[in-house]
């Protein structure tokens, strides 16, 4: 099997770096291929701009799914996006790796689906959801927080359970047609003049939570998918006509 994981850490010497690093080994000692997409260290800019594109569309206004559109059709996508959509139809699984900052993806993660998801090119009025370009892949979001875990309940402190918190991300990935498996959450993860614990049993817990997601990584072709509604389950206006939806892989 062929990843891709997406790393969204300015620091490298994080544990968000450290979560990368143990998936790659694990997954590379278990004989899939592992390909890297460290969007603070490649530079990637997440600010979609006019300044991107050198083959306009229309020259007079910046009309961004025009010109995602038009570069898409001309083969004149800037580079840093052609490069991530090649990665991308290259993977079997993307794992998203990265912070939970305000209860969702750091800026940088959001630019990136901003611009690499190329409208008019990877999704369409009808390429997407169940339909989506990338229909057959598998994606999983790995976060880290400095909360306690049981603090991510309805009414806890955390702001709500992670799927509530990660759903707009997860949704997106349905759109584009991945089938999404369920966050992976590891929890105080805080910086060490902050955490309530002892130093040995802060470093032991971090080492712990290695472990248990470099198990994780090698089950995920057999864990049960997020369910999201499908093409089938809206009207023609897109609102819902079925009670119970289901996931299409």
């Amino acid at each position: 099997m062929k990843i891709l994981i997406v790393h969204c850490h300015p620091e490298p010497t994080s544990f968000n770096a450290s979560l990368t690093t143990t998936a790659i080994r694990a997954l590379e000692n278990a004989g899939h291929q592992v390909d890297v997409s460290d969007l603070y260290r490649e530079n990637f800019d997440p600010v979609e701009k006019a300044v991107h594109y050198s083959n306009r569309a229309e020259q007079g206004r910046f009309d961004i799914l025009s010109e995602q559109r038009h570069a898409y059709r001309t083969q004149t996508l800037p580079a840093d996006v052609q490069r991530e959509i090649e990665r991308l139809e290259r993977c079997d699984l993307l794992i998203l790796q990265f912070p939970l900052w305000w209860h969702q993806q750091p800026a940088m993660l959001k630019g990136w689906f901003d611009r690499v998801f190329v409208g008019g090119g990877l999704y369409t009025s009808k390429m997407r959801y169940d339909n989506g370009y990338f229909r057959g892949k598998r994606a999983i979001c790995s976060v880290t927080s400095g909360a306690p875990r049981a603090t991510f309940t309805e009414q806890g402190r955390g702001g709500g359970e992670i799927e509530l918190l990660l759903r707009s991300i997860n949704f997106s990935l349905h759109y584009m047609g991945f089938t999404v498996l369920p966050p992976y959450l590891s929890t105080e993860i805080q910086n060490k003049g902050f955490t309530y614990k002892s130093t040995e049993q802060f470093e032991h817990d971090l080492q712990a939570n290695l472990a248990d997601w470099a198990h994780h990584v090698c089950q995920l072709e057999t864990i049960e998918p997020l369910v999201f509604p499908g093409w089938d389950c809206w009207d023609e206006q897109g609102a819902e006509v079925m009670q119970t939806v289901k996931n299409v892989e």
